[in-house]
């Protein structure tokens, strides 16, 4: 599933891209056409992004709201504008978007980028017609005449009224990204995890309780802490709580910036290189079932918690 470091990353891209010109907003599966027909030919005012949900705003008032879920992805092709690495563009509209055929600027570019759990970019060979067809069961299309973003496969694809997407930004917990007070951001995730006797590990998860943590930064941020994911949330420290939200905090910046989930302190400058290159490299235990931890030795352990795979090392995280 996508964490919210993707979901930031698909904000700020659509920021660039998509806010400000006119779209052409259509439904090629045909699941959505009535929220399609409402936003076509609007301007996107705003893209985004709290925990795992993606809010772009229309200069109508209405709010897409898209949730990928397990297997959602954006797949963006034409003049798509560079992310990269070590960019802030939050705040940014980008420069302004020229149609094909206007006569005042170049064709789209042959460039697809896919933003989902992965993050990929490769050149395409030129399409001879603009927009490119659609490809397998595309939800939602949003075309601003030189860029084009695909989404498929979403847990939730909707359109809201402002009002009905404040009501739905209320129900998730805190984003370091998009607090305004962190330190009080952060005492309110202290609250809602020593209040609870839930399995600190499952509230981590919670969206409710702190917004955009997937399984990855879950199994990573109780490693770091050294935490048995299995404490009820009322019996962990209030400094360690807080000592999460910090922790959260941080490698959330560093996925934006980065694009991956990279989470390893231990590593020099090199080695930082090197498991950008190689996944196996990037974590201390998320995905390292059976193999030796990083720090003891002792194989780590995978289990199930509330139907989601759970890593941990039963020496270290005591």
């Amino acid at each position: 599933m996508p964490e919210g470091h993707t979901v930031h990353r698909i904000a700020r891209q659509m920021t660039l891209d998509l806010v400000g010109p006119p779209l052409d907003v259509s439904s090629p599966q045909g699941r959505f056409a009535a929220g399609a027909a409402r936003l076509d030919g609007r301007t996107m005012t705003s893209a985004t992004a709290v925990g795992k949900q993606l809010f772009c705003g229309f200069d109508t008032g209405d709010v897409l709201r898209v949730h990928l879920g397990l297997y959602g992805a954006w797949d963006l092709y034409g003049d798509v504008s560079p992310l990269g690495t070590g960019q802030d563009v939050r705040g940014s509209l980008g420069a302004p978007r020229v149609r094909p055929g206007s006569g005042t600027g170049p064709a789209p570019s042959s460039r697809r980028l896919r933003m989902g759990e992965g993050e990929t970019q490769h050149v395409v060979a030129d399409a001879p017609t603009w927009p490119p067809p659609p490809v397998g069961q595309v939800r939602v299309r949003l075309d601003s005449g030189s860029v084009v973003a695909d989404l498929r496969g979403p847990t939730a694809c909707e359109v809201l009224t402002a009002d009905e997407a404040a009501l739905a930004r209320e129900r998730l917990g805190p984003d370091p990204q998009v607090v305004d007070d962190p330190t009080a951001a952060g005492e309110v995730v202290v609250d809602r995890v020593t209040r609870r006797a839930v399995a600190v590990g499952q509230l981590l998860m919670d969206q409710s309780v702190v917004a955009g943590i997937g399984n990855i930064y879950r199994a990573e941020l109780l490693f770091r802490a050294r935490l048995d994911p299995w404490t009820p949330g009322r019996r962990v420290p209030a400094d360690v709580v807080r000592a999460l939200w910090r922790d959260w905090s941080a490698l959330l910046a560093d996925g934006i910036r980065d694009g991956l989930i990279l989470t390893r302190e231990d590593l020099d400058a090199a080695g930082r290189e090197q498991a950008r290159a190689d996944p196996t490299l990037r974590h201390w235990v998320y995905g390292r079932g059976g193999l030796p931890c990083r720090v003891c030795g002792t194989p780590v352990v995978v289990e199930e918690m509330a139907t989601r795979k759970l890593y941990r090392c039963p020496v270290c995280q005591v």
